[in-house]
């Protein structure tokens, strides 16, 4: 395997087009390596030439893996590699089993695989958000607890979260020390009940479960270290908890940290790394502590700052060479994120000459922050740069409204960023649902939603039976519809009508043979027949001709695109890949698990529905400009960036203004400021508007201190906020404060008042505080940030105040 010098001229083409650090890091093939790369400095181009290049000296491709977090980003890593091996196909031994993929896809693969091992049966269902809630609501009510008081979106964070660190319903049970937390801890153990009689796992469960069983199973461990001896992470500072011990564990080489050893037997000496290469395993990760932006869903960035005291033998490569942007950009950026404390330093430059400099504009008011954002970027348009090349970001989703209006009004096409907005559509749901009742039998809720849609006599009093039923029985649902003679309290006319529909279900499973040799044909073949067959199409045709309605027609096209979805994902399929197929060689027997091949086949298509993220849902060739979350713009990149609302309490976000996580909430809040500047290619809008409307009322906002800490020379500041007069009670325009830029001025005091910012003061309810902003005007305002209660927006005239002397 090379390690540098002579290169074989075959290879010469994968590297010829490589900086110098590039090139290092393709072939820096053996031994634990960490790739810091930051924004735009060409990171997938080395992980897929990497990958080529290992190939090409011989690793088999079945022996490599590679992980990301979305689907949009390891299908471009497979094209990008295909193309430099000669295509994907049965023929290209190239190719065949190399595995690129998103951890959840990987951990869905991996539990078919070792199903038994993680507690599972093998034809286990992902639930969505919507079946999390679902379940969620059953087990508050089951714990005779009220909605109201724990809903059930916050129960599932806690939940979420827990999860993320490898803790169980019993673990968060022993740690939970209020009122509420045990009372979440009873809900999590009833949860985890209703989902394992359901045989389903949610999103968390897949990594949870796979984590377990690699750290509990020597034999389902070995497997994967012996199947897979050369892993690539990309966007390693994204991992969370469960992510990094199960890419350890994948990899070997290293000691886990205490709360995540290895199973050891009683008076056994403290365990030792397991054995590998000299240097350590084949584990390449690449990321920008930089770019860490989801410490809100469990990511820690401690992962990629702690991988070097992790592997010792780790090599460290840095690239820092930016291929997007120019380098006024650039400057604004790396001068920003070296305000974080928490990073690892790395040059930020650009080999780019020339560019305009980054503008930003102190507005009146949102309405007027969003015409001047659409006429700046009708003014990108009239100079040739199309609409699909330029995008709006925002902190929150909050914030698109008034934005969306503004493009309205300007004639301006544009798309929403959103997430999965087409599998979250009535009749699609509703047709997975009939796909995912099929690959599972034990999925209540998939069955539930189903069972009389479209209405076939089995109403919700016959459905009630049938579920009491089955929970006295201690069975699932499909057996009480099975056992429906045996429930007295059905319906006369409900009984055929569920013998007709059990049958309909069997026709498609093989006579409940899961998908046995007795069903004929392809996946294809088995989604147009359920769509047809259990008159969901009819249904939407039916509603389309009475109702004449547009939308209702887009149903029907809906249903055909589902169909189309099926062959397309059948068509990219490969079954070599599928770890629930190909048991490695020597593979315990206990843990092989035979799988019809479009049993596999289905459950991988319902897999990749269920794993598509927000990113996936941007579509780059529409001709439309793209509104989004900073966070949804991660890994994406425009010729013409606007991004607004950079005010204290939105950028940064009011949860790290006002301090509940420490620094490291306020040190993310600029990482995704900088995420932002960074995916702006030739020009960047920066805008804050001095008052935006919460509840109604117009507040007087303060500019981010993001701001103040750009470089003046390198941004063009105007304000074009104007004279308040009218809007505001005929306060005129305030003194500059010294740190922020000049044209981005905010009022520190109200006059004919004591009161002013760092005033302490105290209030009759919520005592000692101070006073971090004033709103001017008529009904002028203050911000207080109190000792015990957090930050209020109080009028003055009202609030009692008192000045602490």
């Amino acid at each position: 395997m090379h390690h540098g010098g002579d290169i074989d001229p075959r290879m010469e083409a994968l590297l010829k087009d490589l900086t110098g650090t590039q090139r290092e890091a393709v072939l820096q093939t053996e031994g634990p390596l960490l790739v810091l790369a930051a924004a735009g400095s060409g990171k997938t181009r080395v992980i897929t030439r990497r990958i080529a290049y290992l190939i090409h000296c011989g690793v088999p491709p079945w022996q490599i893996l590679a992980l990301t977090f979305t689907n949009k980003a390891a299908g471009e890593m497979r094209e990008r590699v295909y193309s430099m091996l000669g295509g994907h196909s049965e023929e290209n031994r190239a190719t065949r089993g190399l595995t690129i993929t998103t951890f959840h896809a990987l951990c869905a693969r991996l539990l078919r695989r070792y199903a038994v091992p993680a507690g599972l049966k093998p034809d286990f269902t992902i639930y969505d958000t919507d079946d999390q809630s679902a379940v969620c609501k059953k087990a508050i009510e089951a714990c005779q607890l009220s909605s109201s008081n724990f809903p059930p979106r916050s129960v599932l964070a806690a939940i979420s979260k827990a999860k993320n660190e490898l803790l169980d319903a019993e673990g968060y049970a022993a740690q939970a020390r209020e009122w509420n937390s045990k009372n979440i801890a009873r809900v999590f153990k009833e949860y985890t009940r209703l989902m394992r009689h359901a045989n389903a796992v949610d999103f968390d469960d897949l990594l949870v479960l796979t984590a377990r069983a690699l750290k509990d199973n020597a034999d389902v461990r070995a497997e994967c270290q012996s199947r897979w001896r050369y892993l690539l992470v990309d966007e390693y500072q994204d991992t969370n908890h469960a992510q990094f011990v199960i890419a350890s564990l994948i990899a070997g080489g290293t000691s886990l940290p205490a709360r995540d050893q290895l199973p050891q037997p009683p008076d056994s000496p403290p365990p030792e790394p397991e054995p590998s290469a000299p240097r350590g395993p084949n584990f390449c990760v690449v990321g920008d502590p930089d770019q860490s932006i989801y410490g809100w869903r469990g990511a820690d960035i401690s992962n990629i700052l702690e991988f070097e005291d992790h592997y010792p033998g780790c090599r460290t490569i840095t690239l820092g060479e930016n291929f997007r942007s120019t380098a006024p950009i650039l400057a604004l950026a790396d001068t920003l994120i070296r305000h974080n404390k928490r990073r690892k330093h790395k040059p930020l430059f650009t080999s780019r000459t020339g560019g305009d400099k980054p503008q930003a504009v102190l507005c009146r008011e949102e309405g007027h922050e969003g015409l001047l954002v659409a006429d700046w970027l009708k003014a990108r348009h009239e100079h040739g740069v199309a609409w699909r090349d330029m995008a709006i970001f925002y902190r929150t989703n909050a914030l698109s409204r008034v934005m969306e209006e503004a493009m309205r009004s300007a004639a301006i096409p544009y798309t929403i960023a959103r997430g999965t907005a087409f599998y979250d559509r009535e009749e699609v749901r509703n047709a997975v649902a009939y796909l995912r009742s099929v690959a599972n039998p034990a999925d209540d809720i998939s069955l539930s939603r189903i069972v009389n849609t479209p209405s076939r006599g089995i109403g919700k009093t016959s459905l009630d039976a049938l579920e009491v039923h089955a929970s006295r029985e201690e069975t699932t649902l499909l057996e009480a519809l099975r056992d429906a003679s045996s429930v007295a309290t059905l319906g006369p006319r409900a009984a055929p009508a569920v013998a007709k529909f059990v049958a309909m279900l069997d026709s498609w499973t093989g006579g409940g043979s899961f998908m046995g040799a007795l069903v004929p044909g392809t996946l294809t073949d088995l989604v147009d027949r359920i769509v047809r067959e259990s008159g969901l199409r009819d249904m939407y045709v039916k509603q389309a001709k009475t109702s004449g309605s547009e939308s209702d027609a887009e149903r029907v096209d809906n249903l055909d695109e589902l169909v189309s979805s099926a062959h397309q994902f059948e068509l990219e399929y490969d079954p070599t890949a599928d770890a629930a197929l190909n048991p490695p060689p020597g593979a315990h027997p206990d843990l092989v698990i035979e799988t019809p091949p479009l049993l596999a086949l289905l459950r991988a298509f319902l897999e990749s529905i269920a794993l598509v993220a927000d990113a996936d849902a941007v579509d780059p060739a529409q001709g439309s400009v793209t509104l989004m979350t900073l966070h949804a713009a991660k890994g994406l990149e425009f010729d013409s960036v606007a991004m607004i609302g950079l005010e204290e309490g939105m950028l940064p976000h009011a949860r790290a203004v006002e301090g509940l996580g420490g620094d490291g909430d306020l040190e993310e809040e600029r990482r995704l400021c900088f995420v932002g500047i960074t995916r702006a290619m030739r020009r960047l809008l920066i805008t804050s508007a001095k008052y935006r409307t919460h509840r109604g009322i117009p507040n007087r906002t303060m500019p981010s201190r993001f701001l103040a800490e750009l470089p003046e020379q390198s941004l063009a500041i105007s304000d074009q906020s104007g004279d308040f007069d009218d809007f505001e009670g005929g306060t005129s325009l305030p003194t500059r404060v010294p740190g922020v830029p000049s044209g981005l001025s905010l009022p520190t005091r109200v006059p004919g008042t004591p009161f002013q910012v760092g005033t302490l003061v105290r209030h009759p309810q919520f005592g000692l505080g101070e006073i971090t902003a004033i709103t001017p005007g008529s009904h002028a305002r203050a911000t207080v940030k109190f000792k015990d209660l957090g930050t209020k927006t109080l009028v003055l005239e009202y609030a009692r105040l008192t000045v602490v002397r």
